[in-house]
């Protein structure tokens, strides 16, 4: 099987049971340090929700992305352009950015929007400022083709995905490989993210367990993005809340004035 990341040889390093009953291999790419899947039959099962039920830590981890993102933001971008959530979800992250003050978007093909409806975008003409992609790289089948299609809309990407350790962990010791939901196929090391952020041309900033930053323009010191994530949370969020407008009754006012004059309340951006 071929590396989906730099399609050199993988070779078949342990297998483990999805779901509670298909034994699964699972190949690993000495060259890119990449780790992935046998070819997932079993995803339609998997997202028989879009969510996993046992994603109990949804809401405080959307909670968490949403200071450390509008940190990022305030400090290193643009914080008055437009933004796009990537692999949306129902619209969490979307709803919480938006309500401290970033004009925040959402796209998500394999999810429905409850949360930031009116706020969708299904075109990849418009282009953003930044695209955000919070615990989605491990659901990708075909990880390159994603990671291109978030490049339509920016040139920068804000992510988070756990790192595999330099010790690559058996089935049952690391929770990461999320068995039991049957949707972690694709699994990444700092190795990986070096060689995509190299094939594209891309400066990569990391802390190195969980939270990545691809730039195409501009090249952003790590050490200043590992200090905002630091800083984050010791207050620095509140800083910058207390500097933005947030959108919340403004968004209720365009949501109504759509309802009144019979428009469906989806503003394609």
């Amino acid at each position: 099987m071929n590396c989906k990341i730099c399609n050199h040889k993988t070779k078949n390093i342990f297998s483990a049971k999805i779901l509670n009953k298909y034994n699964v291999k699972y190949y690993y790419c000495d060259y890119c340090g990449f780790l992935q899947t046998e070819e997932p039959y079993w995803l339609k099962e998997a997202y028989s929700d879009s969510i996993s039920i046992a994603d109990t830590g949804i809401m405080s981890r959307n909670m968490g992305n949403s200071k450390i993102t509008a940190v990022v933001l305030y400090f290193l971008f643009n914080k008055f352009n437009k933004f796009l959530d990537f692999g949306g979800g129902y619209g969490i992250f979307t709803r919480l950015m938006r309500d401290i003050g970033f004009d925040f978007y959402w796209y998500d093909p394999h999810s429905i929007n409850l949360l930031a409806r009116g706020f969708e975008t299904k075109s990849k003409d418009c282009k953003y400022e930044l695209v955000t992609a919070f615990e989605v790289f491990e659901h990708f089948d075909e990880p390159i083709k994603e990671i291109e299609s978030m490049m339509q809309f920016s040139d920068n990407i804000l992510l988070s995905t756990e790192l595999l350790p330099h010790v690559l962990p058996k089935p049952e010791k690391w929770w990461y490989y999320a068995l039991e939901g049957g949707q972690h196929i694709s699994f990444y090391s700092y190795k990986t993210l070096k060689y995509i952020a190299k094939k594209y041309n891309m400066n990569l900033c990391s802390n190195g367990r969980n939270y990545h930053l691809f730039t195409k323009n501009r090249k952003i010191n790590n050490k200043i993005f590992n200090l905002l994530l630091k800083f984050q949370r010791f207050g620095l969020f509140f800083y910058v809340k207390r500097k933005m407008e947030s959108l919340t009754f403004e968004d209720m006012n365009f949501i109504i004035s759509k309802t009144k004059k019979g428009v469906n309340n989806e503003n394609t951006i």
